[in-house]
Parts: structure tokens; C-alpha cells; sequence
């Protein structure tokens, strides 16, 4: 399957990378702590790329930049559910170091992508 334009871009591959090692991480979490805080933590990181997706098959310009605005907000998100999961132990801490730098890469780049969209 040849790539369209939005895998190439580079805040998609940083939200792909992000949400694959949040499931694996999540993957070996206990039932009760998969159960709550993975399942919604999971669904999160995947909608961040999956919403950068969508804008850019929308073809229009306004929903390009709608789309990418829920997949900073999906990103605020995921953010909370690594809050929560850190408060309850069930991150380790070279786990917290690794999602800490790519969210801190990916964070700025999906603004700055937001911003290049054209009205």
C-alpha cells in the first residue's frame, strides 16, 4: 500500500511511535489498572494520530486544521491519563523518560502544524 501525504509527515510518525509504546506499556498493566486508566489512556494516544489522519482526508483546509486541533487535544488527554497512571505507580520510570521526550517533541510540532495550515 503506496504512503499518502499525512504518513509522511513527522508529527504523525511521533504519534504513531507515542501510542505504540503507550500499548505496550498498557498491555502489561494488571486487569483492574487496564481496565480504567489503559482502555482510556490507549484510546487517547491512537486519536491523535487518527484525527491527523482524518483532517487530511477531509480536503479542505478548515478541516484539516479542526481535525489536527482534536489531535492536540487528544494529546492534552493523553497527557492526563500518563498523569494519572504516574500518581498510581504503574509507570516505570524509564517508561515516564521515554513518553516524557517524545510527547516533548510531538507536543510542539503538532502546534506548529496546526499553525502552517492555511484558513
Amino acid at each position: 500500500m503506496e504512503k499518502t501525504n499525512f504518513e509522511k509527515l513527522d508529527v504523525y510518525k511521533l504519534s504513531e511511535k507515542l501510542s505504540d509504546i503507550i500499548w505496550t506499556i498498557v498491555f502489561s498493566w494488571a486487569p483492574f489498572a487496564k481496565s480504567t486508566i489503559g482502555v482510556q489512556l490507549v484510546k487517547a494516544a491512537d486519536s491523535i494520530g487518527a484525527n491527523i489522519a482524518e483532517g487530511a482526508g477531509k480536503g479542505s483546509s478548515l478541516d484539516n486544521k479542526r481535525f489536527a486541533k482534536i489531535a492536540r487535544g487528544s494529546l492534552f488527554e493523553t497527557k492526563h491519563w500518563l498523569r494519572r497512571s504516574v500518581k498510581r505507580n504503574f509507570l516505570k520510570k524509564d517508561e515516564i523518560e521515554k513518553l516524557k521526550e517524545i510527547i516533548d517533541e510531538l507536543s510542539p510540532r503538532l502546534s506548529a502544524y496546526i499553525n502552517s495550515i492555511k484558513n
